[in-house]
């Protein structure tokens, strides 16, 4: 039975891979013919069968762009960006696609320490940052070990610093693990898909209006109540709005 079931699993599996690379192959044909909103629908289908990729996220901002789509095509080169922070060519068209928006949220100034942190902490992912305190302490095990039993001072000096480094690799590792954790934690951004929307002091209509938010601009969300969501812009801005206007990314 087993055996059974794996067949008819790699068999389905099979099936939808190929429906997913037609789909995705009739949407780039879509695309060069010039049909862009075809070019989304098939697309959009791939995403609905539960494939996801930063060449398929980038090829749906391409084509919301060219629809003047600015909420989507922003949302879409977010998302190619998440699973491919180096590539130059999502960075440049998310670029491109953020000059269209309405909103210039000019970003508070960053102390240096803040400046060196980020630096630091994009060089490696949480779990980079984990492997890399495992490292540290299996070094330091062995580098200890080796100055323990080591019988010339020489070595015993070399291997007496280069374990205390490892120390500090496993400290920096640890800490570095922990931060960059929260901050992934703590990091809700959005992207605002309503034309524009008013930015309340209070999660409901009657409440005052402290600002309006355009389609495009990119929001991180740090509370919700109800159907609302607080929001807080770069300039240090915040405020509710229905959490119909934004789409979580």
């Amino acid at each position: 039975m087993k055996k059974i079931f794996f067949i008819l699993l790699a068999l389905v599996s099979s099936v939808v891979w190929c429906q997913n690379n037609a789909l995705f192959e009739q949407g780039k044909e879509h695309y060069k013919n010039g049909k862009f909103q075809e070019a989304i629908n098939a697309w959009e289908k791939v995403l609905d069968n539960g494939k996801h990729s930063a060449s398929l996220y980038f090829n749906l901002g391409n084509a919301n762009y060219k629809l003047n789509n600015i909420g989507p095509s922003i949302y879409y080169y977010e998302k190619a960006l998440q699973l491919a922070p180096a590539d130059s060519d999502i960075k440049t068209n998310l670029k491109f696609a953020e000059n269209t928006r309405i909103d210039a949220i000019e970003p508070l100034p960053k102390t240096i320490l803040k400046r060196w942190y980020e630096q630091l902490a994009g060089a490696l992912t949480y779990d980079g940052w984990a492997v890399t305190s495992v490292v540290g302490a299996i070094l330091f095990v062995l580098l200890f070990l080796s100055y323990w039993f080591s019988a010339s001072e020489t070595k015993k000096r070399l291997f007496f610093i280069t374990s205390v480094v490892s120390i500090l690799v496993l400290l920096v590792g640890l800490v570095m693990a922990y931060q960059t954790y929260g901050d992934v934690l703590q990091d809700t951004p959005a992207i605002v898909f309503s034309e524009s929307t008013q930015v309340k002091s209070e999660p409901n209509m009657g409440s005052e209006t402290a600002f309006i938010l355009h389609e495009g601009t990119k929001v991180q969300i740090t509370a919700t109540e109800d159907k609302w969501i607080r929001v807080l812009l770069a300039n240090g801005k915040d405020g509710w709005i229905p959490a119909s206007d934004v789409k979580r990314l």
